[in-house]
């Protein structure tokens, strides 16, 4: 057996670019460079998300990489209808894509896509990508057979990875570590709400197994952990926890004052989980309150699920404040920071359970960049970083008020050209670049205790979750 040899069940990976890959490209990449052998067993998707083969090529030459395809007819049909709508909505004008897309969402369709998801919560357990699991754990037993790791390592979600190390280290006697990017398990998906009784009960028999067997478990937060030793009591030792935010990968960039005639605000990244109307109302009332500074705003969004924000921003006669582009490679999002005044980030949906313990990926790249961040979020995991880090461009996710006072400090300190006034805490930024985390990965792979494990007693438990997780 080789000490420093991992296999890293990771269901999503390049050249997939969504934001699922990026902390388990950053963990190899550090694994690897402290000298770990590493083996990835991936998914072979009927589509990718977000095609990025800059991404690919970051993936060190010596790792291994096997890609498994789970057979699936229904994904696979859904996968080309969905290339169809997409290339279909390009070719069309803005009127008929909004037409287009009115009809997709009337009434009957909405129902018929509600009786969809339920029926698929009953034939997918524990999520959709189970055709995945039973190719999946056949690879990883051949690869441990001859690699013969020291431990497996799996990125959750889906679930279905932490499934995969499970039973491959069932066969092989492996040890495995689960790393929870998400609060799956916690009523935070769509599917997860949408399951019956009994469905619900064999997964949270399935989550206990995970917890009980894995060496060790690493969440993002400490608030994440208290969710999840609240929901299963018993089942989750606190000396096998371990506590690695997100982070990025690098050093954090020095601020250069952007040239432009309008001060650029940029969004990047999906938006269709995340809470736009207050920023949407906000800005409209900044521009009744004051045209002429509003015309020096703009607003850039770039990314994926931005129809219905064109819709609102036409609505509220705000198009030209906004200009919205379709997503881009990672490379390009890099510049397209560079290029900004500042970097927007907002809070999720409300009305989901464990939305309070979510901090979006784009959040820690944004602390990289070195760049005033403006935040419109709810009392949540994002707001607590942005604080953490001095950024005072905060706004309430409920309340366009701040909204308007806020992009009013960020205009004016553009203007002024005193933006640095802005700029988040270089030093508290530091703290979630990988290069500080990389050890703490190592521990938990190791099977180490913790420096730290989440206390006895956490009072700020968040309020929409207490009736999830305590049953």
């Amino acid at each position: 057996m080789d000490p420093k040899s991992v296999v890293m069940i990771a269901y999503f990976f390049p050249p997939e670019g969504n934001a699922a890959v990026y902390r388990p490209l950053r963990f190899l990449k550090g694994l690897v460079k402290e000298g770990w052998h590493v083996a990835v067993i991936s998914c072979e998707p009927y589509r990718y998300e977000r095609y990025d083969q800059a991404l690919l090529e970051q993936v060190p030459l010596n790792v291994q990489v096997v890609r498994v395809k789970g057979r699936d007819p229904w994904r696979a049909v859904q996968s080309k209808r969905g290339t169809q709508t997409k290339i279909k909505l390009s070719n069309l004008s803005t009127e008929e894509a909004r037409r287009a897309v009115a009809v997709h969402h009337s009434p009957w369709r909405s129902r018929l896509r509600e009786w969809v998801r339920i029926a698929e919560t009953w034939v997918y357990r524990p999520d959709m990508a189970m055709p995945w699991i039973r190719p999946a754990v056949q690879a990883s037993i051949e690869v441990c057979q001859s690699n013969r790791p020291s431990v497996i390592w799996a990125t959750i979600g889906p679930l279905s990875a932490g499934l995969v190390a499970y039973r491959t280290s069932v066969a092989t006697g492996i040890p495995y570590v689960l790393d929870f990017r998400d609060p799956w398990g916690l009523e935070y998906y769509p599917h997860e709400i949408r399951r019956p009784a009994w469905a619900k009960e064999i997964d949270n028999r399935n989550m206990c197994r995970l917890f009980k067997k894995a060496q060790a478990v690493v969440f993002m937060f400490e608030s994440v952990a208290q969710a999840y030793l609240r929901a299963f009591p018993g089942a989750l030792e606190r000396t096998k926890i371990h506590i690695i935010p997100n982070g990025f990968e690098g050093e954090v960039e020095s601020f250069v004052h952007a040239p432009g005639n309008r001060c650029t605000v940029l969004y990047a990244g999906t938006l269709s989980t995340y809470r736009h109307d207050t920023l949407l109302e906000g800005l409209a009332e900044l521009k009744r309150q004051d045209p002429a500074l509003a015309a020096r705003l703009r607003m850039l969004f770039v990314g994926e699920g931005l129809q219905q924000l064109a819709e609102r921003v036409a609505d509220l006669d705000l198009r030209d404040m906004f200009e919205i582009r379709p997503p881009v490679p990672s490379a390009e999002v890099r510049r397209l920071q560079r290029e900004a005044h500042a970097l927007l980030v907002l809070g999720r949906m409300p009305g989901r359970a464990a939305h309070d313990l979510v901090a979006g990926a784009k959040l820690f790249g944004y602390l990289q960049a070195g760049r005033p961040i403006i935040g419109i979020v709810p009392r949540d995991e994002t707001r607590r970083i942005l604080g953490q880090v001095g950024s005072s461009l905060t706004a309430d996710a409920d309340s366009p008020s701040e909204v308007v006072t806020v992009m009013k400090k960020i205009l004016e300190a553009w203007s002024s050209t005193t933006l640095e006034q802005f700029i988040p805490n270089r030093a508290s930024c530091e703290a979630y670049s990988s290069n500080r985390q990389i050890s703490d990965l190592i521990t938990a792979v190791n099977g180490a205790s913790a420096e730290k494990v989440p206390t006895a007693e956490v009072p700020a438990m968040p309020i929409n979750l207490r009736s999830e997780v305590t049953r």
